[in-house]
């Protein structure tokens, strides 16, 4: 079987965060540059570092191997100056190799994981407004998503999952555990937590997604999960969820200065796209209803923002929430069928960009969580639940189609539900070994007695 087959049998995904199926984005032409992610975007994650440190030959030879399916130039895995040991770590096994993969070493700033800011860092290209890296030649995965391409050289899907348990736990840790285990086993691995009640995040800081202790009982481990960051329940990130969009929206029409740092500061503009969040927040605010300002330009563009959350973490002096002003305002063009139309022009970084990049450790400082920015995790522990809960649908695209029915035993690796015909998605295969529960918008399996 060649290598684009197995990928797309094994049920690989994009390991940084969207989850786009990866054979799907292999299937394309016109790759100059393939770009293996290890910038490890959000802070206080360790997951992708460990991998490079410790499993680096087998992200190496996948890297390798990927870079002759797409046909690429150059293959060059970038990941941050600062990340001293896992360069060491890629420089043995790329000399041992005589690999052709090379290193990109950017600064330590965020977001260098962002795709798009990673490309420029890489190549000095600019991805226009609402593109994609292939726009200019470009192809990126994450070091994650090599890991599972070995693996599935190898013969085996994606079932198991790296990932960063971290904050207000005993022991964080690095966890490798089947897809599908829960969020609470998971934090009981890495000797729980340190408080009786606490806030989530799945994921970083930044961009994850939070949820409160009730509903955290009921998250599982998908194939895009990167971290679980365990907070007090009254840290600020928690704070901000509690406040309602209509106060959001008041606060903005009252508060919002003009001063223009969110939109100097928000890495899309610094690379040239017409993303201004300042003028988003002053004609929502004029308008004071989002349905009646969607055919402004201006406020379509908030289809482009990436919500790094620079603008409303790091930027702006009044703790308005630019971010999620523009994540309602995606959500509203949608709802209306309004997509973005890119005007043709020529892209360029703006001039200003260096010197306005963010320290990682000044974005972990903002939000409150500086006390694990430093902390060294290079402990791994193994995951054995006996339950797993593995939802159908963890990628972009349709979601998969079971293959079992309740009562069925099945097999660790065996297919459990396929891609419905005709469409985009991904395989998913069973993650332990037992007998099947139930079969819904999750596929329940509980290991064999």
């Amino acid at each position: 079987m060649d290598l684009l087959n197995c990928i797309k049998e094994a049920g690989i995904v994009g390991c940084g965060g969207a989850g786009f199926p990866t054979h799907v984005k292999y299937s394309g032409g016109g790759v100059e540059y393939l770009i293996i992610n290890g910038a490890e975007c959000e802070p206080l994650l360790r997951t992708d570092r460990y991998i490079m440190k410790h499993l680096g030959e087998r992200v190496v030879s996948a890297a390798e191997a990927v870079q002759e399916l797409l046909g690429a130039a150059q293959c060059r895995i970038a990941l941050k100056k600062t990340y001293t040991e896992e360069i060491k770590a890629l420089e043995k096994v790329l000399k041992a190799k005589n690999s052709r993969v090379e290193l990109a070493k950017m600064d330590s700033f965020y977001p260098a994981g962002d795709e798009q800011t990673m490309v420029y860092e890489v190549t000095g290209r600019v991805v226009p407004p609402a593109g994609i890296p292939l726009d200019v030649g470009c192809v990126v995965s994450n070091v994650a998503t090599m890991l599972g391409i070995s693996d599935a050289m190898e013969g085996k899907p994606f079932t198991e999952k790296y990932l960063t348990v971290t904050g207000e736990v005993r022991n964080p840790s690095v966890l490798h555990v089947p897809v599908g285990t829960s969020f609470e086993a998971c934090i009981a691995l890495a000797g729980g937590a340190k408080k009786s009640r606490y806030f989530i995040v799945s994921g970083g800081p930044m961009m994850g997604a939070r949820m409160t202790m009730e509903e955290a009982k009921n998250a599982v481990v998908t194939k895009t999960t990167s971290g679980i960051l365990v907070l007090s329940e009254d840290c600020a990130i928690a704070r901000k969820t509690q406040i309602s969009l209509q106060h959001m929206f008041n606060r903005a029409r009252s508060a919002c200065i003009q001063c223009r740092y969110c939109t100097d500061m928000c890495p899309r503009h610094l690379l040239g796209h017409p993303l201004k969040p300042n003028l988003i927040m002053r004609k929502l605010a004029m308008a004071g209803d989002v349905s009646k300002v969607l055919d402004d330009r201006d406020i379509q563009n908030a289809a482009l923002c990436c919500e790094c959350g620079v603008c409303e973490e790091f930027a702006c002096p009044m703790g308005l929430q630019p971010k999620r002003v523009n994540q309602v305002i995606k959500g509203a063009l949608r709802e209306a069928g309004i997509r973005y139309h890119r005007e043709e022009s020529v892209w360029a970084a703006d001039k200003n960009r260096d010197g306005r990049k963010i320290p990682a450790s000044r974005v972990a400082a903002r939000v409150g969580v500086a006390s694990w920015y430093d902390l060294k995790i290079d402990t791994l522990k193994e995951g054995t639940p006996e339950r797993v809960e593995i939802p159908v649908s963890m990628h972009i695209g349709a979601p998969s189609e079971p293959v079992v029915q309740a009562g069925d035993r099945v097999q660790a690796g065996q297919l459990i539900a396929k891609i419905p015909e005709g469409a985009m998605g991904a395989n998913i295969h069973a993650s332990i070994s037992g007998r099947v529960v139930s079969v819904g918008q999750r596929i329940i399996i509980e290991r064999a007695g």
